[in-house]
């Protein structure tokens, strides 16, 4: 893009000087032009190759930059043919002057191939730390999601039996109530104790029915301490020879009857292994 620019700002200069001047003297002021914009440019990036640089010569160098799309867009504007084209590629100087400028920020942010390899494999590992990490929360999520389903349905088995066992000892009491205060009930008995004890008619007393006892909470026992949850691992690992695995562990600590989420047992296994 820049040869291209050079090349057109040294035509429209010596065509549109060549017809006030010779055109010798139009061909060096386009070379003028191109001379100092490609000097500018080559100084300045031998400063950028020493890792330095210099304000003046990047002013200078747009300088140049300028003055040749403001020749090309004098000449588009004066030209009687071909003015749309010679306008649409007035922007080139400039352009080529910004891709300079990329190409120079490119160079000060480029990496070497082991710097790269290095940034990728750390890229890699968080990525596969996080995969890990959301696997291991959606499993504990899992097992906790299926043990409250159990003691939700432990618990909803135990209260559908309570008020069936409260909705038959209820009948039944109204069926003993409803047989105690019937007429021929009284006469029954007088007739069955009149011989043995006379003039005493014996009341038939019901049996006492009280409210039931409420099971206690499935989970009522309190939460285990730190401590206690230490202690109690421990225990459960060293209770064979060699130590048990953290399954085996996990399973005798629930069949023992020991409520803890599995977050916190796998914390205390850390805890004691370590």
């Amino acid at each position: 893009m820049t040869a291209v620019s050079m090349v057109l700002t040294l035509a429209v200069v010596v065509m549109w000087l060549g017809a006030v001047m010779p055109w010798p003297i139009a061909l060096v002021v386009g070379l003028g032009i191109d001379g100092g914009w490609l000097a500018t440019l080559a100084y300045e990036r031998r400063l950028a190759a020493q890792g330095d640089h210099s304000t003046p010569v990047t002013a200078v160098g747009w300088s140049f930059g300028l003055v040749a799309t403001g020749v090309l867009v004098a000449h588009a504007l004066t030209a009687e043919e071909s003015a749309g084209a010679w306008l649409a590629v007035a922007w080139l100087p400039v352009a080529a002057k910004a891709l300079w400028l990329v190409h120079g920020l490119w160079e000060r942010t480029a990496l070497t191939g082991e710097a790269l390899d290095a940034i990728q494999g750390i890229q890699q590992e968080a990525r596969d730390e996080a995969a890990v990490a959301r696997a291991r929360l959606r499993a504990e999520a899992a097992t906790e999601e299926t043990r409250l389903t159990a003691v939700t349905q432990a618990g909803a088995r135990v209260a559908h039996v309570q008020a069936k066992t409260a909705d038959t000892l209820s009948r039944a009491w109204s069926t003993l109530e409803s047989a105690r205060e019937g007429e021929g009930t009284g006469r029954a008995l007088t007739s069955v104790t009149t011989r043995v004890t006379p003039g005493v008619t014996p009341r038939w007393e019901l049996p006492v029915w009280g409210p039931t006892n409420p099971l206690p909470a499935l989970d009522a026992a309190p939460p285990l301490s730190d401590e206690a949850l230490d202690r109690l691992v421990d225990e459960i690992r060293h209770s064979e020879t060699p130590a048990l695995s953290y399954r085996e562990m996990s399973t005798r600590f629930r069949a023992a009857g020991h409520a803890a989420s599995e977050v916190r047992l796998r914390a205390a296994w850390k805890r004691v292994a370590a």
